[in-house]
């Protein structure tokens, strides 16, 4: 088997730089995990969570899937919040989309792609939803307002699991952001659809 030893080799390079600037760094991270936010990203290769927002190893929680979809029956998702919430006592769960998605893209297109069409019907049913206002616009405004659509939505999705709904019963407080990267700027947007307790999203509803 052919082995990837270059990427070994950089590996411990990386390790080596970190323990030059901090001795103390891994023992530290390897006693503890207290990370303020939970991220729930896209798994393109060109939007890493702790890169394009400039946070350390251990200062960010993250699950990512395609099209960052957050769907209710996805169990995987699903206990990832659950332990950031009780476990982890996050503050905050970003949803962060990003321009130019291929998941996006081909739950538009009026095409098989396989076994990922199961998971891009959620997709579908977003731009179903919003029909009318998406007809209006040009393909690439399409692909733009449906990616900042997608990720609305799934911020929705969030605060509806019952982890979320059950924390601000109990009066913890969590905030849930909608965020979307730009990759050919590396410039993050708010899509101001943050919701921080059941009456804010009962309003929004």
């Amino acid at each position: 088997m052919k082995t990837l030893q270059h990427l070994l080799d950089k590996n411990l390079e990386w390790a080596e730089a970190i323990t030059r600037e901090d001795p103390q760094f891994f023992s530290q991270l390897s006693r503890q995990q207290a990370p303020e936010y939970l991220w729930i990203g896209c798994s393109d290769s060109r939007v890493p969570a702790n890169q394009i927002i400039d946070l350390k190893p251990g200062e960010v929680f993250v699950h990512r899937n395609i099209a960052n979809v957050v769907v209710h029956t996805d169990l995987n998702c699903l206990s990832v919040i659950q332990f950031a919430v009780e476990v982890l006592k996050v503050k905050h769960i970003i949803v962060c989309g990003h321009y130019g998605c291929g998941g996006v893209k081909a739950a538009m297109e009026n095409q098989e792609h396989g076994l990922i069409d199961n998971w891009l019907r959620h997709i579908k049913d977003v731009s179903r939803l919003h029909r009318d206002h998406l007809q209006k616009l040009d393909q690439n405004q399409h692909l733009d307002a449906l990616c900042e659509l997608n990720v609305i939505e799934q911020v929705r999705n969030v605060c509806g699991t019952t982890v979320v709904r059950n924390a601000w019963k109990r009066g913890n407080e969590l905030h849930v952001h909608g965020w979307i990267y730009n990759i050919e700027n590396g410039i993050i947007k708010d899509l101001d659809a943050g919701i921080s307790s059941n009456r804010q999203l009962q309003e929004q509803h």
